[in-house]
């Protein structure tokens, strides 16, 4: 089995569906629920947490 294909689940917080990530996936990270295609940020890797992404506001950046 290679590195790369490790895999660790979390449930989305949405919908409840599985959500599959790499292994090596990091706090912060944002991925896409492929149950209701709900953008999700990891908040914890240690159990795998994910919770709903926060919206982009407009003055991000500024």
């Amino acid at each position: 089995m290679s590195l790369d294909t490790l895999t660790e689940r979390a449930t989305c917080p949405d919908c409840g569906a599985g959500v599959e990530l790499a292994a090596d996936t990091g706090v912060t990270e944002i991925v896409v629920c492929p149950g209701c295609t709900a953008e999700l940020e990891v908040v914890a890797v240690g159990p795998l947490t994910l919770a709903l992404a926060p919206e982009i506001e407009e003055d991000w950046g500024e």
